[in-house]
């Protein structure tokens, strides 16, 4: 057997459809793209156009803002990775558990605004948490293992004026 011998299953490999080679064959002229103009140029094309009518995206009505200029990017970590980690050595339960232990044990990258503890998982060892926010799972299930977590964000303003 020789290298030139070698060749894919019978079906692998589809020839693809040569267009723009006569008219003869069927695909040659216009080469599928119908007539002149912009729909016939390459790169170019009007998204959403409806034909003069009201394209979709425009006759829905707007809702909603995502304020992407002052939301916090903050690292998500779920309990059954921490455990994970204090198992393994990496993190050491008996002390405060916070984004700079959680990047010491590589459970994360870089330290963005603030890490979020999330209750996937399940956290058997007793440990102290100092994170930016935490779910109500999350503070659920490290205080039934005789943890604790403290919350570091700033307490929601409930509206009220301190007089």
């Amino acid at each position: 057997m020789k290298l030139s011998d070698l060749s894919g299953s019978p079906g692998a490999r589809k020839t693809g459809k040569r267009i723009g080679r006569g008219i003869g064959s069927g695909k040659g002229k216009t080469g599928g793209r119908g007539g002149k103009g912009q729909t016939a140029r390459s790169g170019v094309r009007i998204k959403g156009f409806e034909g003069g009518q009201m394209p979709l995206h425009r006759r829905l009505p707007k809702r909603g803002f995502k304020n992407t200029m002052f939301a916090l990017k903050l690292n998500e970590v779920n309990l059954g990775r921490i455990q994970t980690a204090i198992d393994a050595g990496l993190l050491d339960a008996g002390s405060t558990i916070d984004a700079a232990a959680l990047i010491k044990a590589g459970l994360l990258r870089r330290a963005k605004d603030g890490v979020r503890l999330l209750g996937a998982g399940e956290i058997k060892a007793k440990a102290a948490f100092a994170v930016y926010g935490a779910s109500k799972s999350a503070v659920a299930a490290v205080e039934k293992a005789g943890g604790t977590v403290e919350i570091l964000a700033p307490k929601a303003a409930t509206g009220e004026q301190a007089a």
